[in-house]
């Protein structure tokens, strides 16, 4: 079984047990699926909570060193670097490493508190309104998904890693025009195109957590040990910090 978020894709996490193929059918049934729950040594929602809990706490803890200590531009640039650095060596290595996750989690941590004090310096109260923000969407992607109103199918996959895809370009070229006019292409200028991309932006972030949910429950079902947990607390932890980031980014646009 594959992820169908490209952060938390790997090649046979899930597929191979000891050599061999693991036949997981399609659809188990409360017996079973209680079966594994309790069965010791293996992922489960808890242990992907608690995780994913140990990595916001730890975001949470830098995030306020940084802002604490003012560490302005420069360094939230070069932690940026670095955990985009990380999140790549997680994502196309074979084996969860923890220490390198918390790692990822530490670095960002000092970006996000970084940023986080600079716009909340040029608007007063705005962090915590992007972490309420982000909580409520959080919420509510994870009722939608309970419900079933929102159902990850192949196709759907397939639309949000495309839109996710398309977005990451956009950025790129807009960083790169901005080298040669300023502004780039107006998505980062606070004009109506740059609310429009950050409503987009926001939305497809809101779908890559049904992604996350639906790898999740997948990665359980098929009876993932539990140090794959980490690997879905990661994925979780890098849809939430993109989510905050462009909320912060449209809540600054508006009070403009």
């Amino acid at each position: 079984m594959q992820s169908s978020n490209p952060v938390l894709t790997r090649t046979g996490t899930f597929t191979r047990v000891g050599g061999g193929t693991l036949n997981v059918p399609p659809t188990a049934s409360t017996a079973e699926l209680e079966a594994m729950y309790a069965r010791p040594g293996l992922m489960t929602v808890d242990s992907v909570v608690l995780r994913t809990g140990i990595l916001l706490a730890i975001i949470a803890t830098t995030g306020a060193a940084a802002w604490v200590l003012d560490l302005g531009q420069g360094p939230a640039i070069l932690a940026a670097i670095a955990g985009f650095v990380l999140a790549m060596v997680i994502t196309f290595r074979r084996v969860a490493s923890p220490p390198l996750i918390m790692a990822y989690a530490a670095v960002e941590g000092v970006f996000l508190g970084a940023i986080s004090h600079a716009f909340n310096n040029a608007y007063p109260g705005i962090v915590v309104q992007a972490v309420l923000g982000t909580g409520t969407a959080f919420a509510g992607m994870l009722v939608a998904y309970r419900s079933g109103r929102i159902r990850v199918t192949p196709r759907f996959t397939k639309m949000v890693v495309g839109a996710a895809i398309g977005l990451l370009g956009l950025m790129v070229v807009n960083l790169v025009a901005g080298l040669f006019t300023s502004g780039g292409l107006g998505l980062r200028d606070g004009g109506p195109l740059a609310i429009v991309f950050s409503l987009v932006a926001i939305g497809v972030a809101c779908l890559m957590l049904a992604l996350d949910f639906d790898y999740v429950e997948k990665a359980i079902a098929a009876g993932a040990p539990e140090r794959e947990s980490w690997l879905g607390a990661f994925g979780l932890t890098v849809t939430l910090v993109w989510l905050y980031i462009e909320i912060l980014r449209l809540i600054s646009y508006l009070r403009d």
